[in-house]
């Protein structure tokens, strides 16, 4: 193991430890998503404000990237003819194809889900009657498998021509954060999604997003700010504490992320403004772009696009490999194959001593102590989170998904 990748390894998840009480996490969105406040974290001077003013912090002829993926109705409840009541959280697909195709399938599909009271479903089929379409439907559910923590579920259902996404839409609801302590209302099918929501996968909203409306986005662009998308899936590990002493002990979640060539083309020529990403899973695509291009250049030939979550700290090889250099890789790439888009995977992760190659400032919310996205975030600013989360926590902050926001520019 080189030095560097120990060093990072073991640093010890405690020392990204805040005290959070349970009243300051939002457990509602505010009536107007503007509204939220807004702190500063700008070269370590610290302020507030509120998000609706953000267009007066943001760099000139910065582009902002957002994450468009679409939170889905995730959560399938069944009660047993017993009368227990089983709940299955659909993840994935239990093969690697395109989620939107996934979702296009009609019956049957199969899914990696986690099944809740697990315990009073040992075998046997599990059925619920539904509407779709003004049509009464059964659907049944049926485990195949049990792999580790998660269970390969069989789902099929009566109707010609009904897709599982709209089998979810009819039947599912939103996966709130269990941190919210609550169900998921009807106002969360609407505020549980950002404006820039479009293509469906996400068992988690990208929260940074949810503070921007199409008046602010106008307005943003009207400034000379331009706007760029990508996509990540984020998955239930989002919710996932580092439990370990050393993050080095901790596995990090892979999700899925897709990228179109007009969008990296756009990055590429951005590179010497400022990059904001709109969200930490913005940023870890948007760092995961630079190393997917170094795998390709050491290997043109590469098959799966798939980054490990230690792969940047193996050694400081690329150190003079610039982030232009490998964007055009992966146009190249991309061209030399007919593709219109970049398809992969990214396990990465951002820890204190990682250098970002693309994003030079974060758009965000405030995360869970002891969590990854809090390591990431002290990867940009370094220590200067612990100042911005004290002052957040002694000026009135909302915190966690619902909660207010972040801008932050080393």
């Amino acid at each position: 193991m080189c030095p560097f990748m120990e060093s990072v390894k073991k640093i010890q998840i405690q020392a990204y430890n805040y005290d959070l009480p349970d009243h300051r996490i939002a457990k509602y969105p505010l009536d107007q998503r503007e509204q939220s406040k807004l702190l500063l974290c700008l070269k370590g001077k610290l302020s507030q404000d509120q998000f609706a003013n953000i267009i007066n912090y943001l760099p000139v002829s910065s582009l902002l990237v957002s994450n468009e993926t679409k939170v889905v109705n995730a959560r399938l409840r069944f009660i047993k003819t017993e009368g227990a009541a089983i709940e299955l959280f659909c993840l994935e697909p239990e093969t690697s194809q395109d989620f939107q195709l996934a979702f296009s399938s009609c019956s049957p599909v199969i899914w990696k889900c986690l099944v809740g009271n697990s315990k009073r479903w040992k075998n046997g089929l599990l059925s619920k009657g539904l509407i779709v379409d003004e049509k009464k439907l059964t659907m049944k559910a049926v485990r195949v498998d049990q792999r580790g923590d998660h269970s390969i579920i069989r789902f099929e259902w009566d109707g010609a021509g009904i897709t599982f996404g709209q089998i979810l839409d009819a039947a599912g609801d939103i996966p709130l954060p269990p941190y919210l302590n609550r169900k998921a209302e009807l106002l969360d099918q609407f505020r549980y999604q950002t404006v820039f929501a479009r293509n469906e996968g996400s068992v988690a909203a990208p929260t940074a997003g949810l503070h921007f409306t199409e008046e602010i986005i106008n307005n943003l662009k009207n400034k000379d700010i331009s706007f760029s998308s990508l996509t990540l899936h984020v998955g239930a590990g989002t919710f996932k504490p580092v439990s370990t002493n050393f993050i080095g002990d901790h596995h990090m979640h892979s999700e899925h992320i897709f990228v179109e060539r007009k969008t990296i083309q756009q990055i590429l020529d951005h590179c010497n403004n400022s990059i904001i990403a709109v969200g930490t899973t913005s940023m870890r695509t948007l760092e995961s772009l630079y190393w997917l291009g170094v795998m390709i250049h050491k290997n043109p030939d590469i098959k799966n696009l798939h980054l490990d979550q230690w792969y940047p700290y193996e050694s400081k090889r690329n150190l003079l490999f610039s982030a232009r250099e490998s964007l055009q890789v992966l146009i190249d790439y991309l061209d030399t194959n007919h593709l219109n888009y970049l398809s992969g995977s990214t396990a990465l992760m951002i820890a204190p001593g990682y250098q970002c190659k693309i994003v030079k400032g974060l758009i965000t919310n405030f995360h869970q102590p002891k969590s990854t996205l809090l390591l990431l975030v002290s990867a940009l600013v370094g220590e200067h989170w612990k100042d911005a989360y004290h002052f957040a926590l002694m000026n009135d902050f909302r915190f966690l998904s619902y909660g207010d926001s972040c801008l932050f520019i080393p």
